[in-house]
């Protein structure tokens, strides 16, 4: 089990213990993308869901979901997070709205969780608000695009 650290000698799963970390300044950029029929790609552009605006709605979710990713997630801890970022990017080319989550925090974890949930809670409730006009609506290439801070220094995916 080595590499683990949600694993314990017996193979038992534990939360990790981060009392002996250091505080540090922690961040983390994660990103997926929805596809969709035309018309609720134009219900979404000229905000006439009948739902409401859903890139705000999302935006707000988005937040929410990564504020609580301890709630949803086994064995996270619970972090008072700096700041939760939600933007989107609407590609008229592939009907595709874009979500990435950006977190900060000060702390003894990271947050890439956090951003990953965030992301995906956003996305999740783009397709609820939408479902009436395209069931058939596509989520995915979620991912995390970078991180710093902590022992394991920055991470950031190839282009």
């Amino acid at each position: 089990m080595d590499g683990l650290t949600h694993i314990d000698e017996n193979g038992n799963s534990v939360m990790v213990d981060v009392s002996g970390k250091e505080v540090t300044e922690r961040a983390a950029v994660a990103e997926g993308t929805i596809r969709m029929n035309r018309e609720a790609y134009t219900a979404i552009v000229t905000r006439t869901a009948k739902k409401g605006d859903v890139l705000s709605v999302a935006q707000v979710a988005g937040i929410m979901a990564a504020k609580r990713t301890w709630e949803l997630i086994p064995l996270c801890h619970p972090l008072a997070l700096n700041k939760c970022e939600i933007t989107f990017v609407v590609d008229p080319q592939r009907m595709a709205v874009t979500a990435a989550c950006t977190v900060r925090v000060s702390g003894r974890t990271g947050v890439e969780m956090e951003a990953l949930t965030g992301v995906s809670v956003a996305l999740l409730t783009i397709y609820d608000m939408c479902k009436a006009v395209d069931r058939y609506m596509e989520i995915g290439e979620i991912r995390l695009l970078q991180k710093s801070g902590g022992k394991s220094g920055k991470f950031t995916r190839p282009v």
